[in-house]
């Protein structure tokens, strides 16, 4: 019994009302000018339903009037809810589930917007029609069905006819009146917190953003995240590199105690910060969206002498050998080739120290394959404490395998004949 009172005790049942209700101002004006349709009680007041359906189709077509019926929407229909979405473009809410506002009040799940195209047109012509027709149900309804309750009550209280338009007066002054009187009462009140329901989720069909836009929206974010992922994989390689570096240096010209070597020291940290600062600044313009972040300002496989400056700096025996024009490799395969090669030396100046590495650049006809040894710190030990690199784990060793999947290729990270090996194959046609 209280789940059914509930609704009466929700201020939402009665905002929904007053839109239903509004929407027999038009009928209003109709009936006004159009001689005959004022009469609801006659055949001729059925024309009501028909005859202003026209202009409100003309109506949908102003771009203005979706932003206005959005927002009277928005207001009356969901008035303890927040906007989910965006204007068109759109929903920036969830694309399934129910939308949530504030407390766990139902949310609109659309922003109002001005029409951007014949589709929205069209979608706004269809809530015109469904919100006037429902609304000249229900304003007929809210003036006769509480006078006819009202007349029904006081019928069995009473000994007089019972008048009952269009039906012929009945006597009064039975019980069952009574009883009939409140069932009209409670079914009424059933028809309005229904068809507020109802006119609920023709708004969110007809003025929230459609099933393209949806999915448009979500591929959309799907990107952002995608993008939001490969700036933290940059950022991941970029700093940690240059941090590991200037540890490394720093300790090691703590150490040697040499005047000459600790320049050469601060000469690397201070080449490799720079590169870092450079990387940071484009990452967090892209961030706050007030730049593109061009891919030319990122560092490719051209700039490798970079890297092995920096390694062997830090103490490690580095011996390249590349196999190939390294300008011939398409700049997204380049770029995301010198990142790996960056995790790659990184590692083995932060787990393996000064050990000798081999870094083995191939470009072939179809792929570009980057290779990466050195002996392990041990035998059977892997590059972290507990044995994580050998075991796969480390958000560098995944970052590199996830580079090589969004290109197409493949990344194999692990102990391989007693040494480390990163292998990564990157298709020159990604």
């Amino acid at each position: 019994m209280i789940a059914l009172l509930r609704p009466l005790t929700r201020a939402v049942t009665y905002t929904r009302w007053l839109h239903l209700v509004m929407a027999a101002v038009v009928a209003t004006v109709f009936a006004f000018v159009s001689p005959g349709l004022g009469n609801v009680n006659s055949p001729a007041g059925a024309w009501l339903l028909v005859v202003p359906l026209p202009f409100l189709v003309v109506a949908a077509m102003v771009p203005g009037v979706r932003l206005s019926e959005g927002m009277q929407a928005q207001l009356l229909l969901f008035p303890a809810g927040r906007p989910a979405g965006r204007p068109v473009g759109r929903p920036a809410g969830k694309p399934t589930g129910r939308p949530v506002g504030r407390k766990g009040a139902e949310s609109p799940h659309f922003t109002p917007a001005r029409s951007a195209s014949w589709a929205d047109r069209r979608r706004t012509a269809m809530w015109l029609i469904v919100r006037y027709e429902a609304g000249v149900v229900t304003a007929f309804l809210s003036v006769h069905a509480p006078t006819l309750a009202v007349r029904l009550i006081g019928g069995a209280a009473g000994s007089g006819p019972v008048r009952v338009p269009p039906w012929n007066p009945v006597p009064g002054g039975h019980w069952s009146y009574a009883v009939l009187g409140l069932l009209v009462a409670v079914l009424f009140v059933a028809f309005a917190v229904l068809a507020g329901e109802v006119q609920a989720r023709a708004a969110r069909a007809l003025l929230g953003p459609s099933a393209a836009e949806r999915l448009a929206a979500l591929e959309e974010r799907t990107e952002r995240l995608l993008e939001h992922n490969r700036l933290a994989r940059e950022l991941h390689d970029s700093v940690g590199h240059a941090l590991t570096v200037a540890v490394v240096q720093a300790g090691a010209a703590r150490a040697a105690g040499s005047p000459a070597f600790t320049e050469q020291a601060l000469a690397a940290i201070e080449e490799t910060g720079r590169h870092a600062l450079e990387d940071l600044e484009r990452v967090l313009a892209v961030l706050r969206e007030d730049a593109p972040g061009p891919a030319a300002g990122r560092p490719a496989l051209t700039d490798v002498e970079r890297l092995l400056t920096a390694a062997r700096g830090s103490g490690a025996e580095v011996t390249a050998d590349v196999t190939g024009a390294l300008e011939a490799v398409p700049g997204p395969v380049s770029r995301e080739g010198y990142r790996i090669a960056q995790e790659a030396l990184t590692n083995v100046v932060r787990h393996a120290g000064p050990v000798p590495v081999s870094l083995r650049i191939t470009v072939r006809a179809d792929a570009l394959e980057l290779d990466i040894r050195n002996p392990l710190p041990g035998a059977g030990a892997g590059f972290g404490s507990g044995g994580s690199a050998v075991s796969g784990g480390g958000s560098g060793l995944r970052g590199i395998r996830e580079r090589a999947a969004l290109l197409g290729g493949h990344a194999e990270t692990g102990a391989h004949e007693g040494e480390w090996r990163v292998r990564a194959v990157l298709p020159l046609g990604a």
